[in-house]
């Protein structure tokens, strides 16, 4: 196919977006949209010119389509990244085949997943006879997924409808890069990562996710690293979370979970296919009570921890326990290494396991010196498992090495990248400082559907009231309205204080608003019941900030506990803030008001969905109202109208329950 020009593919994007054109005709419901055709055509001149485009595209803009129309027009080979899993399969099972068949274009889709959202059919095989399963719901499990094992394509496990995706039983049965015997696997002709890349090689467009594409980045193992010099076009959507991915993913990590699992697949194998030829289950033990002792060590006096917290390595580095816990992780790795090379020869999965144990040693000697300068290193610790992290600062560097390469169209985009006109909360720590820069605004009506109201008279954020208050006036607002309320809080301490304090004052004014609280249930169990429950208020913290759906008048009313700052004693934050202000920069402004005005749009974007969306966003913090800062944070939403009043507050969330009446 000939390349098209600039004015060519623009003419193409436009006709397809007219009233008359092939979407209008598919799509009885469809109309243009004045910031959707901006920002298409603004993605059709980077595709053809190659160059890079960022887009802030607010809600309801149907950027989506935006970037879609003009990948498929412009004929070229496409690689498109998102940031989760459900985004990535509406894209190959939804979005592609609709615009395919709209616009008439022939098309192959690859969907490409990591390893760990395969079925691995060697180690099903194997799990069978390995300790491993660890209650009665497992074994039941494992047979569900060997009767659809049978007859499943692509091994998926998407595919398998109800199987939660945290199942103890998805690590058993799929490989990761350390456990993967590649081409000496008895099952590799029939592999489904392999099959899988296999078909990404051969697709038009292929559909991955920000954790894989760097993951691969590092690694060279996912597949990404033998598609990305062959596309032409390279989209990321939900571009807010691409630097979160690369950190993670560009970093070095030892974590207590990797050596447990490393211990019991040592022993399945061990007692499997070389029974009484090395003390197994004495090796497991080491690893296991070595991994438990690191953790302690990690953790230090803090016995009960809840959620992940980070702690700076300068909390724990150089103390004599976590010396003494690095040192006897250092020796059961060693005896690993000394045990599995005695049998390494039998089988390649034996092999593959002293490989592990090889790397598991020099990750312990990794952590055991001092980090390198330019990176910054801590300990995230949960209550089951910590690991030990050391990462760069931003994925600066590493993209910039991407853009370096073989010229090609790069377009991100995403409904919050920044609060100024270069987009420079995203485009600074993303190395896009050239990039063409957009931004498209929403064509809902804020301001006649939605209404913004900041209590000034209330308990500030440090006081210990303040959550109570907060769950009071979240109260008062549910029963004005009938519930139909998200309460987004930005610690789980908050989100049980004012959990408790709902649910008297439903219980002291015999409400029948149920209450839903985070970590109850699993989120989309959480989230089902809000939907189906006709009077509900759902607390939530960090995973409810984003991502979450809800049109219509099933939620028309979000408060927010208080302003969203970055946690000033993360270790990511202090050695951000530490480069700002050795460079003679503002943190506070440019780090900590930026961070928090992304967060804010995220939360407060839950409010409103569809043009039709009515609903009141309450921030319980008055520092948003009295404080300088807060004019640019109210800035930062979209131009919803204010209020001044509780009661003008509640007013209008009674009227929006007599629409409803």
């Amino acid at each position: 196919m000939t390349e098209p020009t600039p004015s060519d593919l623009e003419q193409w994007v436009a006709a397809a977006f007219d009233e008359g054109g092939p979407l209008a005709r598919f799509d009885t419901g469809y109309k243009p949209r004045e910031p959707q055709l901006q920002m298409t055509q603004a993605v059709a001149r980077a595709i053809a010119r190659r160059e890079s485009l960022v887009v802030e595209a607010g809600t309801g803009v149907g950027k989506t389509y935006a970037y879609l129309v003009p990948a498929l027009l412009a004929g070229q080979r496409a690689l498109i990244s998102t940031a989760t899993k459900s985004l990535q399969d509406q894209l190959f099972l939804r979005d592609l085949p609709r615009l395919a068949e709209a616009l008439q274009v022939p098309l192959r889709i690859a969907l490409l997943k990591g390893r760990g959202s395969y079925l691995c059919i060697h180690r099903m095989k194997m799990a069978r006879h390995s300790a491993e399963l660890p209650d009665r719901r497992a074994v039941a499990a494992l047979a569900r997924i060997e009767l659809w094992a049978q007859q499943t394509v692509s091994g998926d496990f998407a595919e398998i409808d109800g199987l939660d995706e945290r199942s103890p039983v998805i690590p058993i049965v799929s490989s990761n890069r350390d456990n993967c015997l590649g081409t000496e696997c008895p099952e590799y002709q029939r592999c489904h990562v392999v099959k899988a890349r296999r078909e990404a090689m051969e697709a038009d467009i292929v559909v991955v996710n920000h954790h894989l594409f760097f993951a691969d980045m590092t690694l060279r193992e996912s597949g990404v690293a033998e598609i990305l010099p062959s596309v032409e076009l390279a989209v990321f959507d939900e571009a807010h979370q691409l630097a979160e991915a690369g950190v993670q993913f560009l970093g070095t990590l030892l974590g207590t979970s990797q050596l447990i699992d490393f211990g019991r697949d040592v022993l399945g194998l061990g007692l499997a296919q070389a029974r009484g030829l090395q003390d197994w289950q004495a090796l497991q033990s080491r690893l296991e009570l070595a991994a438990r002792e690191l953790r302690l060590a990690c953790a230090g006096s803090q016995r009960e921890v809840r959620g992940i917290s980070k702690l700076a390595w300068k909390e724990r580095a150089g103390q004599p326990e976590l010396a003494a816990a690095l040192a006897e992780v250092d020796g059961a790795t060693a005896q690993a290494i000394e045990l599995l090379s005695t049998v390494m020869e039998t089988s390649p999965d034996f092999a593959r396991l002293h490989e592990r144990a090889v790397e598991l040693h020099r990750l312990v000697a990794l952590f055991a010196r001092e980090p390198e300068a330019a990176d910054v290193r801590w300990i995230d610790l949960s209550p089951h498992q910590a690991r030990l992290v050391e990462s760069p600062l931003d994925i600066r560097e590493a993209m910039q090495e991407q853009l370096a390469r073989a010229p090609k169209a790069w377009i991100f985009t995403s409904a919050t990248l920044g609060e100024d006109e270069r987009l420079s909360w995203f485009t600074e720590p993303a190395g896009l400082d050239d990039a063409t820069v957009l931004r498209v605004g929403s064509p809902f009506d804020y301001e006649g559907h939605a209404r913004l109201y900041i209590p000034r008279a209330f308990p500030k954020p440090a006081e210990a009231e303040h959550p109570l208050e907060v769950g009071a006036l979240a109260g008062r607002c549910a029963r004005a309205l009938g519930g139909r309320t998200f309460v987004l809080t930005t610690t789980l301490r908050a989100l049980q204080s004012i959990s408790d304090q709902l649910r008297a004052e439903f219980e002291y004014h015999g409400d029948s608003i149920v209450v839903l609280q985070q970590g109850t249930a699993p989120k989309r169990a959480l989230l089902q019941r809000f939907l189906d429950e006709p009077r509900a208020v759902l607390v939530g913290s960090a995973s409810f900030w984003e991502g979450i759906d809800v049109p219509g008048d099933t939620l028309q009313c979000v408060l927010i506990d208080k302003l969203p700052f970055p946690p000033p004693g993360d270790p990511l934050v202090e050695a951000r803030v530490q480069r700002l202000e050795a460079a003679g920069r503002n943190a506070f402004s440019e780090y900590f008001i930026a961070e928090t005005a992304i967060a804010l749009k995220q939360g407060g974007g839950r409010l409103i969905r569809t043009e039709r969306d009515k609903g009141l966003l309450v921030v319980c913090d008055p520092r948003m109202a009295t404080m300088n800062y807060g004019r640019r944070l109210r800035g930062a939403l979209p131009p919803m109208t204010r209020l001044e009043t509780e009661d003008e507050a509640l007013d209008w969330l009674e009227a929006l329950a007599a629409e409803r009446a």
